[in-house]
Parts: C-alpha cells; sequence; structure tokens
C-alpha cells in the first residue's frame, strides 16, 4: 500500500498553491493512467491533488474563431460535442480511436495530454528503466521492443507516447493554455511532449507548479478532406503501431494545405513541416503522398522487432492521405457509454 496525503482543491489557485508547496505531488481527475500507476508502484506521490471538481468542463468557441476546450472535459463528451463533430471531426475520430467507452467516459482532456508510455519496462519496477528511474537503462532497446519508436528515440529511451487525441491535436495546431506560480502561458502543441533526449523522465514542458487549464483550436478544422488511421494488433481496446492523422485543403484539384502527424512511433506525436509543405501545390496522388511519407520516415530506424513499422507506416501515410484527399475517413465506433 502507498501512502499518501489527499487534498481537494476547490479553485485553480489552491490547486497551484497545493502544487507549489509539495512539487511531487499528482493531480488527479479520471485517474485513468495515475492509478494504474501507483498499483504498479511505477508513481509514489506523497499527495494526490483532486480537481475534479475544477470548473475546467467547458467546450466552447473563442474570438478568435476557433474553440477552447476545457482540461477537465471528459474523452466521451468532447468526441460527440456538436461544435467538435461538425468542426473538428479529425480530433472526435481519434478520441473515438482510443481506449474503450467506459475509459473515455473517465478520461479528461488534460489528463489525456499527461498520460505515461505503455512501455512494458516502464511499468516493471524489477527491470532497469531510464525513465523510470534515470541513469538506471533502458531495457527496451535489447529486449522485447515491438511496439516501440522507431523516431525521435535515445540511447537512453525509445518508448512511444500512446495518446490517439493527441496526434489529431498535434496536426491541429493546437495550444495548450497553463498555469502556475508564475501566471498563465501559452504552449504550441508541437512544443509541449519532449522527445526523449538524455532525460526521458521529463515527458513535456510543463513546470513541477503548473496546472492545464484548457486546449485551444485554430479556426481550420479541415472538416471536409480528414481521416485518422490507427494500426493495431486488435480492434479494441489496443495502443497504436502506427497511426496518422491526416487534414488536406484542396484548391482547384491541387493541396492547398497539408498537416500529417503519426502516433505510435516516437516519444511524442511526430511532425515534419517538410513532409507538409511537400504536398502543397501538388495533385492528391499516390507519388506524392509516397514523396510526403518518405520525408517524413526519412530518419526512421528500427529496432530488433519493430523494423517492419518503417514500411507499416509508409503504407498508413499514403491510405490515409487518400482517405483525407478523397473525403472518406476511416470509421470509428461510435458506441459509448454515456
Amino acid at each position: 500500500m502507498n501512502n499518501f496525503d489527499y487534498a481537494r482543491a476547490t479553485d485553480v489557485a489552491e490547486a497551484v498553491k497545493l502544487k507549489t508547496a509539495t512539487p511531487d505531488a499528482k493531480f488527479i481527475a479520471g485517474g485513468t493512467n495515475l492509478i494504474d500507476l501507483m498499483k504498479y508502484h511505477v508513481e509514489q506521490p506523497r499527495r494526490l491533488i483532486d480537481i475534479s471538481r475544477l470548473p475546467l468542463t467547458a467546450v466552447e468557441e473563442t474570438s478568435a474563431g476557433g474553440v477552447r476546450i476545457g482540461a477537465l472535459v471528459p474523452n466521451s463528451t468532447l468526441a460527440y460535442h456538436p461544435l467538435i463533430e461538425s468542426r473538428y471531426p479529425l480530433l472526435a475520430s481519434a478520441i473515438l480511436a482510443g481506449a474503450s467507452a467506459q475509459l473515455r467516459n473517465m478520461a479528461s482532456t488534460g489528463g489525456n495530454l499527461l498520460q505515461r508510455t505503455r512501455c512494458a519496462y516502464f511499468y516493471d519496477v524489477a527491470t532497469p528503466c531510464n525513465k523510470r528511474a534515470p541513469g538506471a537503462g533502458c531495457s527496451a532497446a535489447g529486449g522485447l521492443n515491438r511496439n516501440h519508436a522507431i523516431l525521435g528515440a535515445s540511447a537512453d529511451c525509445i518508448a512511444t507516447h500512446p495518446s490517439d487525441m493527441c496526434v489529431a491535436l498535434a496536426a491541429l495546431n493546437a495550444t495548450v493554455q497553463v498555469t502556475g506560480a508564475q501566471g498563465e502561458r501559452a504552449i504550441a502543441f508541437a512544443d509541449f511532449h519532449r522527445l526523449p533526449g538524455d532525460r526521458p523522465d521529463l515527458d513535456n514542458t510543463l513546470r513541477a507548479d503548473e496546472i492545464i487549464l484548457a486546449v485551444e483550436l485554430p479556426p481550420q478544422g479541415f472538416g471536409a478532406h480528414h481521416s485518422y488511421l490507427k494500426i493495431r494488433d486488435r480492434l479494441s481496446y489496443a495502443f497504436a503501431l502506427v497511426s496518422v492523422a491526416a487534414a488536406l485543403e484542396l484548391d482547384g484539384g491541387r493541396i492547398g494545405e497539408a498537416r500529417l502527424a503519426l502516433g505510435g512511433v516516437a516519444h511524442k506525436p511526430w511532425r515534419n513541416e517538410a513532409a507538409e509543405n511537400a504536398l502543397r501545390g501538388q495533385a492528391p496522388g499516390h507519388e506524392a503522398f509516397g514523396r510526403a511519407a518518405d520525408i517524413l520516415l526519412k530518419d526512421a530506424k528500427g529496432f530488433a522487432h519493430n523494423a517492419f513499422k518503417i514500411p507499416l507506416a509508409r503504407r498508413a501515410i499514403i491510405r490515409t492521405l487518400a482517405q483525407a484527399a478523397d473525403g472518406t475517413p476511416q470509421v470509428q465506433s461510435t458506441k459509448s457509454i454515456r
């Protein structure tokens, strides 16, 4: 049994104050990831700060024409919200590809951003893991690494980020709104998650005292031409081997704007603007999509058990871009317990 203190924050200011006083405390809302980590003794916080009743549950339009999503909006609520379904269907599709209906009902928007890798060695406290214990070593590098990274990995860590929602948010150029002892700030989604480098224990760029307030989406939602494809070992409740979020704007039979992000392949959702730039001005088709895939995967490196991900990712990119261009997005499950 882990011993810990419990506190419930009544407002955001109190949450920040409590976190500042105990930097290694953990915020808890839905708890769909944190509770598992505590059960496995991967996380052993001295204090849990309950933020589940903070007023961060709104989904509303912004003055700039985008949408602001409160950090405590449940994933299921977000996926079926009229503003998201109509204007950002790529995000709704990615959410419905993740976890199970029951978990989506509990998981929060902010918690989804903060979930940790599902690397089996990270969860097994009997094995060395730099993400869990810096300097211990990476068991996955020479172990069973079928689900691990092919991009952005380091000698210290080859784990992948598990979120589906975050892949879509990366493609949509979202912004993360946070606050802490030093006040509020906005973090571009591309800068929110970190590559492992020599500090794989740090998943993101949040300061120790900061809390996520909201995620903001820009006006452009790519409602007509998008697709989210998730390749996994089974059709439900499985993490991605490779996932692709593709979004296009077509103008006169040419690609005017392109967004492309990968999941299941790196320590963070993977984008490369050079790949997107290569699509602009091109006629949609296998040749243009293949060139973009090659640029996106040019630095990919497989390990003993996951080299298959490289050709799999290439085929998935081409297929997802074709679905987006044709306006025939991948259909996800629509079942939910509300």
